[in-house]
């Protein structure tokens, strides 16, 4: 055996130390509260907020929030989960060889990378947006910037 494959095999052990613990702290996640699963799960019905879907402004904007801040917990548990079993399989691929991992394997890891692509340009096309300043509405007949003033 050359020299160089000793040096090769302690990072091959280093990558499979590093797999088994990836792969430790991925079951822990998924079987806790923080899991996607149980964060899914957690949910608040409107009713719960002012009983009877009652008219009440602030009830209704709490319940808005409540939801927009669920979906993105659940989104990120879901990421974070996703992210976990890709590094798990590439170090997987590095420690036997990319042209050694079977086809389920490698089919799951370009799978992944392709969702983890889509968020990423999704959440920097809502960053852009949302940088972006709001063009101030002109009046039709006008083009005058203070149409809601009305005529004065």
């Amino acid at each position: 055996m050359a020299e160089g494959n000793g040096d090769l095999r302690k990072g091959v052990g280093a990558l499979e130390k590093f797999q088994r613990s990836v792969n430790a702290l991925l079951a822990e996640l998924e079987s806790s509260p923080a899991g996607k699963s149980e964060v899914a799960a957690q949910t608040v019905s409107r009713s719960a907020l002012s009983g009877g879907n009652a008219c009440f402004a602030e009830a209704d904007g709490l319940y808005t929030q409540y939801n927009r801040v669920h979906e993105s917990l659940v989104s990120l548990s879901k990421s974070l989960g996703d992210q976990i079993e890709y590094l798990s399989l590439g170090v997987h691929a590095a420690a036997v060889g990319f042209d050694n991992v079977d086809d389920d394997t490698r089919r799951r890891f370009y799978e992944i990378q392709a969702h983890l692509d889509e968020e990423r340009e999704k959440a920097q096309a809502e960053r852009e947006k949302a940088q972006k300043p709001e063009q101030p509405r002109t009046d039709r007949k006008t083009g005058s910037a203070y149409d809601d003033l009305g005529d004065h």
